[in-house]
């Protein structure tokens, strides 16, 4: 039986799909494909960092999409579910793909105006919320400045504030050095292609990276999207991975039924 919808899971910056190990068999029992990417750069594979850049994205998520096709025949539509940074990286692939992308979820994600970076969001917001600074101000950075890391009590402190210790540094400790070139990132999109695409927000409340203020304004400059609000701090898909479920589940089911448990199946980017 294939799938009703296949689910991309792209992880935001300094992560891996690792963040994703707990929505996923979520997603599976409900009878959703899902596909975990680790992007280009992060860790996981040899891509020098200064090569890293939203188009390198853009060509390796269009070819894990080809490459599950490929492998399962499936012709079912797809959701990208981003976290965070990856908000970017989704709206570019809406705009790139926009017939094969049922629907867009940012979970806590930057959701921003075609041609504004998230950066100049900050400048905007932070005379009058001055914790919109989030990770910023504990960046570990290489001497060009190319590559940073998140030092895990930051880490601690700022992503994983809502889970119990144990957890939250394990987590931490897996945070990978991140390209300059995979975060600072702007797309550029159209409201023909990728601004016909539904969407799903779903707020994180106790946010101290991309902060409810910043999550707010983004809804107001790019209204449209469904709004779901969870009680969490920056990852609740790590955190609380059932409320997740449960602000995902209407979404899913507006775009395409899902099917029995036994359809679901698991792929995870190597």
């Amino acid at each position: 039986m294939k799938p009703s919808l296949n689910v991309l899971l792209v992880h935001g910056a300094w992560a891996g799909s690792w963040v994703w190990d707990q929505l996923q068999p979520r997603l599976q029992a409900r009878g959703y494909a899902t596909c975990a990417v680790d992007l280009p750069g992060n860790g996981q594979d040899q891509t020098p960092p200064e090569q890293v850049s939203l188009d390198l994205y853009l060509q390796h998520l269009q070819a894990c999409i080809a490459s599950v096709r490929t492998t399962t025949s499936s012709d079912a539509p797809w959701v990208v579910i981003a976290h965070s940074g990856a908000g970017v990286i989704a709206t570019a692939l809406a705009e790139a793909m926009p017939e094969r992308i049922a629907g867009v979820v940012y979970i806590a994600g930057m959701m921003l105006p075609s041609g504004m970076g998230f950066a100049e969001l900050i400048r905007r917001l932070q005379h009058q919320h001055p914790q919109v600074a989030g990770i910023g101000p504990y960046l570990l950075w290489n001497t060009a400045r190319t590559l940073s890391r998140v030092p895990p009590f930051a880490a601690r402190e700022i992503f994983f504030q809502d889970l119990n210790d144990s957890d939250a540094m394990a987590a931490a400790v897996r945070l990978s050095a991140q390209p300059e070139g995979g975060r600072a990132l702007v797309a550029e999109w159209s409201a023909e292609r990728a601004g016909r695409i539904p969407r799903l927000y779903i707020e994180a409340t106790l946010d101290r990276s991309v902060v409810l203020p910043l999550q707010r304004a983004m809804q107001e400059l790019v209204p449209g999207a469904h709004i779901e609000s969870l009680i969490s701090g920056h990852a609740p898909q790590v955190s609380m991975p059932d409320a997740v479920i449960q602000a995902l589940e209407p979404f899913l089911h507006s775009l395409a039924p899902p099917l029995g448990a036994s359809a679901g199946q698991v792929w995870r980017d190597e």
